[in-house]
């Protein structure tokens, strides 16, 4: 089966939001073993977009498209498509019945637009909008299967994964399974990372190992196909086995959605440590980030956000005559800080940042310029240097991941 993707609106094309439902879809559908060779993206025109269908039935027998099924005048996706296929619009009376109870909670008309919400191709498979009221649909013809799907992320997510990739896994046919895996790595950029993996890249086969640069991060994916997930799994784990044994030191976790942060709270609770940060050139991000994480309030107690000298005296107790003589940016600042931060609130872990963010020098101290610190119940205190590249915000953000990476570390020596 293959598969092609037309995302409809004219303010993907005009770049006013990311069209991030494709790359979930395209996920989507690898992982079910079809094969998506093309995309397209059109704007809310009925030509463009007629003209865009006969192009992909030439080249897939399954056509999805996303976007363009709501209540305003530039919804057109459902209109044309039926006119494309030749089949009339007829009401689907659950998705009419849902819009009527919603207007009356309202307490609001049901309006005739709002109704073409609940309309499909004749003889279409209704898709249930759980999380919403754009109905999708299914319509089997000769030439192709036609799939619509809402576009606000939030209901294509739900539609894709509870509605389609069921109707999807029953009608494939005899297909492989295309499964990933990602590995995520800190600490290492991707020249180096995929020299040192050099040998492996060259000779793949099954998995293909593809290297994707994030923010100051890198991730592999790992790919297998195969006849099923156990398959799948067997071919990628001796290469997988073969990457950690050479790149362990940077690796941190798995997952396209996973984060230091993530990793780190998961550390923390698994280890039943608690955590606290003393911040100066980062300004509180460090303990921002790991405040997004649910559940984290257990095991991080707070912190302090010291961005100036006054303020390490005042909050931390530190000597500002010592941090004078020292520098605001020097091995003994971060342990003080780091000490004094987990003296403070008791905590098992202290964190501690000061530098140079930019853009130019402080006080002699070159912009990237960045002592972290860290406090161990227990342990001496250690404080390591960096010299990070990039404008004041990319030196900020480096400082944070490093920071969590060496927590992380503490937490789970290697």
């Amino acid at each position: 089966m293959k598969a092609e993707i037309i995302a409809v609106g004219t303010e993907i094309l005009l770049g006013q939001i990311v069209n991030t439902n494709a790359s979930f879809l395209a996920r989507q559908l690898a992982l079910l073993g079809i094969d998506a060779e093309q995309q397209q993206v059109v704007g809310d025109n009925g030509e463009r977009l007629d003209a865009a269908l006969t192009l992909a039935e030439g080249r897939a027998d399954l056509v999805i498209l996303i976007g363009g099924l709501g209540p305003t005048a530039d919804d057109i996706t459902k209109q044309v498509l039926a006119q494309h296929i030749g089949k009339p619009l007829v009401t689907n009376f659950q998705a009419i019945e849902k819009l009527l109870a919603f207007a009356q909670q309202r307490q609001t008309p049901l309006t005739a637009n709002d109704r073409v919400q609940a309309a499909l191709p004749f003889d279409a498979q209704p898709l249930a909008n759980r999380v919403g009221l754009a109905v999708g649909a299914i319509s089997e013809t000769p030439k192709a299967t036609y799939v619509l799907l809402p576009g606000p992320p939030r209901e294509f997510t739900v539609m894709v994964e509870e509605q389609l990739t069921p109707y999807l896994l029953t009608h494939r046919g005899a297909q492989q399974v295309l499964k990933s895996k990602v590995l995520r790595f800190y600490g290492i950029g991707e020249s180096l990372l995929t020299t040192d993996l050099a040998d492996l890249i060259d000779a793949q086969s099954e998995p293909t190992i593809a290297s994707y640069i994030k923010e100051h991060e890198v991730t592999l994916r790992l790919t297998a196909k195969a006849a099923d997930e156990a398959a799948a799994d067997a071919l990628i784990a001796p290469i997988e086995q073969e990457i950690l044994a050479r790149e362990g030191q940077y690796f941190y976790g798995y997952g396209d959605d996973n984060s230091l942060a993530q990793e780190l709270a998961n550390a923390l609770a698994n280890a039943h440590v608690t955590i606290t940060a003393a911040e100066s050139l980062t300004a509180g991000a460090f303990q921002a980030a790991l405040a997004d994480i649910p559940g984290i309030s257990t095991w991080f107690k707070g912190g302090f956000v010291t961005y100036s000298n006054h303020t390490k005296a005042t909050l931390l107790g530190l000597d500002e005559a010592t941090i004078d003589r020292d520098g605001a940016v020097s091995e003994a600042t971060a342990v003080a800080m780091a000490e004094a931060a987990r003296d403070k609130v008791d905590a098992d872990l202290a964190v501690s940042m000061t530098g140079v963010a930019g853009p130019g020098s402080d006080d002699g101290v070159d912009a990237g310029t960045v002592w972290i610190g860290l406090a161990k119940r227990g342990e001496k205190t250690q404080a390591t240097l960096y010299h990070f590249p990039g404008a004041r915000n990319d030196v900020r953000d480096r400082a944070v991941k490093a920071a969590m990476f060496a927590a992380l570390r503490a937490i789970q020596p290697q």
